[in-house]
């Protein structure tokens, strides 16, 4: 099993839940985040005055699949998220040792 972490920009989440969803994904967890890597922030304009922020709001994506699944919910966040401009996102991969659903007791892939 694999969990996959994607850090995207948030008006991206509605293509990436619909790419995901064709690729078999049953469910996700999201949250807001904030932070900055490249970027090192952003400016705005507010009420005519510019400013900068120092944390960017993002959206942080959390999938556990099955090792088999991965590559292509990799490839569907890559491809849905994609804007070609700096702060598109990351997404890591990560081993996932177990799984256990809570109310059935089931595990690994059945928990999942």
């Amino acid at each position: 099993m694999k969990l996959i972490i994607a850090i995207i920009k948030p008006f991206k989440l509605d293509e990436v839940r619909e790419a995901l969803t064709e690729v078999g994904v049953a469910g996700m967890t999201v949250t807001e985040v904030k932070g900055f890597g490249r970027q090192k922030g952003q400016t705005e304009i507010y009420r005519g005055a510019e400013y900068s922020t120092n944390m960017v709001p993002k959206i942080k994506i959390e999938i556990v699949c099955d090792s088999s699944l991965a590559p292509r919910v990799v490839e569907a966040i890559q491809s849905s998220a994609n804007t070609g401009a700096i702060g598109d996102g990351k997404i890591f991969v990560l081993d996932v040792g177990e799984a256990v659903r809570i109310r059935t007791g089931e595990t690994d892939n059945n928990a999942i």
